[in-house]
């Protein structure tokens, strides 16, 4: 390959341009601004949580092709933080500025009816799963499924939204059925059989326009009311799954064609077997303490590879983890902050979001310890402080 067909490495100085100004592109215009880069989002809200960090914020909802395109004329290149962008707007970037990822892989995974079968048709381990069109087929699907289905809207849901819980908690009755389909909105969704599950994990790939792949360690999650409460590297698993599992996150990026970060969520059951749930073309919750543990921070990772720099070194140098911070803990008042930094090792992370609501994350606590357990007791300590004001 000549040196003129080498995709162009953006040297500092240069811009990047981050659809979505959420907490994910704030952290990612950090680490763009540490390393002398300029940073421009475009975002629905003129004073999202990137706003605060970065040289411009372009309004526009996530379907504005207009918008988008006045992002990418002033960037060098594009990345994202959210999937749920249009592809029309995908397309009109791309044909003005290298996006990274590209259009292709976005549009396969910002929709379930269309991820979950191309990891099955790829070869990927997935579980029994059922796309559904309509409550008929709904109804044929968790027959056949064995009666205890998860059901997942096809697009934008996320947190635990668009998705409904059916023979789990109750028998699937026919109304049981007809209440999920409507709390879906009726729109195209995948039916995916209950597993029996020992934990979830995830892994973090990234691969550069030059082709270059790295995996961070594994990380172990634990979800409360299906949002992510909290994670920790490592995740403690056999170097056997810890291999299969890495080898999958870098095979399927390369099989995307990915350019950035992959995110490949995992299921391992009480039987051993490692099933993949979903991916995100992004940085990803359970990354966030990659930054206190890692020698290279995701959000570092996720710049790189959208400039096409060498990716970085992602081994663990220390026991790491992360605890969300809901909107929940302020409805009763400020959270303690100072009383949650009192315990060694841990360190604040705000968004600046401006409404606390129920469910919405606003901010993280994240830890380093001597092990993965103490990094992890000491986040969950921290939270529980949060709480403990005028008591």
């Amino acid at each position: 390959m000549s040196n003129e067909s080498l995709p162009k490495t953006i040297q500092p100085g240069g811009t990047l341009g981050i659809l979505g100004g959420g907490q994910l592109g704030r952290m990612m215009a950090m680490a763009a601004r540490t390393m002398g880069y300029r940073v421009r989002v475009m975002d629905p809200e003129p004073n999202c949580p990137a706003s605060f960090v970065v040289d411009e914020v372009i309004v526009g909802k996530w379907d504005d092709a207009a918008a988008a395109e006045r992002l990418a004329h002033g960037s060098d290149a594009v990345t994202l933080e959210i999937e749920q962008i249009g592809v029309d707007a995908l397309s009109r970037v791309a044909a003005i500025a290298p996006l990274r990822p590209g259009v292709e892989p976005i549009r396969i995974i910002q929709d379930k009816t269309l991820q979950k079968p191309w990891l099955a048709e790829h070869g990927f381990p997935v579980g029994p799963f059922r796309v559904v069109q309509s409550k008929a087929e709904l109804r044929d699907a968790v027959a056949t499924l064995g009666g205890c289905v998860f059901l997942k809207i096809g697009r934008g849901g996320y947190d635990g939204r668009g998705q409904a819980r059916i023979g789990l908690d109750f028998a699937a009755t026919e109304e049981a059925v007809t209440a999920a389909w409507k709390s879906i909105d009726e729109k195209p969704a995948v039916a995916e059989q209950a597993l029996e599950l020992d934990f979830e994990i995830s892994v973090m790939a990234a691969r550069n326009p030059s082709g270059e792949v790295r995996s961070f360690p594994a990380a172990r999650n634990h979800h409360e009311n299906q949002i992510l409460a909290w994670s920790v590297l490592p995740a403690g698993i056999s170097p056997a799954l810890e291999e299969r599992a890495e080898s999958l996150a870098r095979e399927i990026a390369a099989a995307l064609g990915i350019e950035g970060l992959l995110c490949v969520e995992m299921f391992v059951t009480k039987s051993g077997e490692l099933f993949v749930n979903e991916l995100a073309p992004r940085p990803h919750n359970s990354y966030h303490q990659s930054e206190r543990g890692c020698a290279t921070s995701q959000f570092e990772q996720a710049v790189r590879a959208a400039l096409n720099l060498p990716l970085g070194d992602t081994q663990l140098i220390a026991p790491c983890a992360i605890a969300n911070l809901l909107g929940d803990l302020w409805l009763n008042g400020e959270p303690d902050f100072a009383a949650a930094l009192r315990v060694p090792g841990v360190r604040l992370h705000l968004y600046e979001k401006h409404t606390p609501r129920a469910g919405r994350k606003m901010g993280h606590l994240s830890s380093v310890g001597a092990t993965a357990e103490e990094a992890l007791k000491r986040v969950l300590e921290a939270k529980q402080q949060l709480t403990a004001i005028g008591s």
